[in-house]
């Protein structure tokens, strides 16, 4: 098997596989599970942020096959723009969504509260139930669907380039290093995700295989960030730099601005901190195990 299918693969379990066990999970049990999903959220920011500052940026540095180490100019470069990129991309994707959700208000938190806000289920379910009592037509649905797919690819396509990028050029066994580790932590941290997208669909009277199903394909936009981090660093050390950096600006953004506030706020206690302490220090062990 070529290196290129394998990281495909594995991205695929990371992405549509993690997903769909969490969609599956949400079609299970019930909704209230804002402690479980707290924690299990900053866990898996804790690990992330281990690895993008202990895996990502120190082989974004001197990637393998490099002469020499790469300007550090070119490394703040490729966090800023992958960090601004999700920010803004948010931002605009709030700016619409967030005027038809009744709760969402000036006295609201400036980030999402509930995991169904940060990929916009909640929006989806607004119009759901518009289309149900026949004030909205199909197309409105199926645009809210749209706008929630995208804020998921904003979460899984960075996660997806750095699997990718990670591999590229890598010499040593696929089931050790960053890459591999990675797909693991990210596997998990999208079962939550997965979790937010079956439980509004099955609430609202959708079959729970399809709900299922859709959660899977929620994690497609991994395997296509893997194919587009892998080609990328193919290219040069140059590139391979810029796409691991810009997954990880992406990343840092994903994990302070929505994961660690939307823990906190669903769960208003010092767990959430804990956890992301055990993330972080378990994400230390895989690094440099």
């Amino acid at each position: 098997m070529s290196n290129f299918w394998f990281v495909v693969i594995i991205s695929a379990i990371a992405g549509v596989v993690g997903t769909g066990l969490g969609g599956l999970l949400g079609c299970i049990f019930k909704k209230d599970n804002s402690k479980i999903v707290s924690l299990l959220l900053s866990f898996a920011g804790g690990v992330m942020l281990s690895v993008v500052c202990f895996e990502l940026i120190p082989e974004a540095i001197m990637p393998e096959g490099a002469s020499s180490e790469i300007p550090l100019y070119i490394i703040v470069i490729g966090v800023v723009l992958g960090f601004l990129s999700v920010y803004f991309l948010n931002m605009v994707i709030d700016k619409h969504t967030n005027k038809e959700v009744k709760h969402i208000d000036k006295k609201h938190p400036q980030t999402a509260d509930s995991l169904d806000e940060l990929i916009h289920s909640d929006h989806y379910e607004v119009h759901l139930q518009r289309h149900k009592a026949g004030v909205a037509r199909k197309y409105e649905l199926f645009m809210a669907g749209v706008i929630m797919s995208c804020a998921l690819a904003l979460h899984n396509l960075p996660e997806g380039m750095v699997i990718g990028a990670s591999y590229a050029g890598y010499s040593g066994s696929f089931f050790a290093g960053g890459g591999f580790i990675l797909a693991i932590v990210l596997g998990l941290h999208n079962i939550p995700e997965g979790m937010a997208i079956s439980v509004p669909l099955v609430a609202g009277g959708m079959n729970k295989c399809k709900a299922t199903f859709l959660s899977a394909l929620a994690g497609v936009p991994t395997i296509l960030g893997s194919m587009l981090g892998y080609s990328l660093g193919l290219i040069s050390p140059i590139w391979m730099a810029l796409s691991l950096t810009f997954a990880g600006g992406a990343m840092f953004y994903v994990v302070f601005g929505e994961l660690i506030p939307e823990a906190i706020l669903m769960f208003r206690s010092k767990l959430p901190a804990l956890a992301i302490l055990v993330g972080f220090l378990l994400g230390i062990v895989l690094v440099f195990i």
